[in-house]
């Protein structure tokens, strides 16, 4: 029997060649999980009204971690897939930078920082809350992109377009679903 030279082997093998019973153990990191999350309501919860077009019609704050390594900017779609009409994009923001953490409560059109806002379904800038017809409940879709590059839009591009450039760029999502009902 030859002897093995241990010193040149990887760690794993030499477990698996001394213990072979044993379970392979992985010296790698663990993948971490990109989350989407809001001070303001929890996942599967209710959207307070002042988020609503019946309140402050303002953003709710959002928070976010475990950003894949290899992102160089964000993407952020709010849509009601429930809408009557069909989906009706509540809010559109893009080339966040891969630095940031979160966006606070209340973002005004006008501005966010480091990053593009996009048209919302009533052709403007900025947030739109929830606003639906009274009946049953409205689930609202807030995803988050993480994308290996910044997109190439002008400022006031539609999700679609967003959409569109992201495709092929996108290495980690995140989601968090809010309920409203009138």
């Amino acid at each position: 029997m030859r002897p093995i030279l241990v010193r040149s082997l990887p760690v794993q093998v030499i477990a698996a060649l001394l213990f072979p019973a044993w379970p392979t153990i992985s010296l790698a990191e663990p993948n971490r999980q990109f989350v989407l999350s809001s001070a303001d309501f929890q996942n599967g919860g209710s959207i307070p009204e002042r988020f609503s077009c019946d309140g402050g019609n303002q953003s709710p704050a959002l928070a976010w971690t475990g950003i894949p390594d290899r992102t160089r900017s964000l993407a952020l779609i709010v849509a009601d897939p429930d809408a009557p009409g069909g989906i009706f994009v509540h809010w559109v923001v893009y080339n966040l930078s891969a630095t940031t953490s979160g966006l606070a409560e209340g973002v005004p059109a006008a501005s966010v920082d480091h990053a593009e806002q996009g048209v919302n379904g009533r052709g403007e800038l900025g947030y739109a809350g929830p606003c639906p017809p009274p009946g049953k409940p409205h689930h609202y879709h807030f995803r988050l992109y993480a994308l290996d590059q910044k997109l190439h839009l002008n400022p006031g591009a539609t999700a679609a377009q967003v959409e569109q450039e992201s495709k092929a760029h996108i290495v980690g999502s995140a989601e968090l679903v809010g309920i409203f009902q009138r």
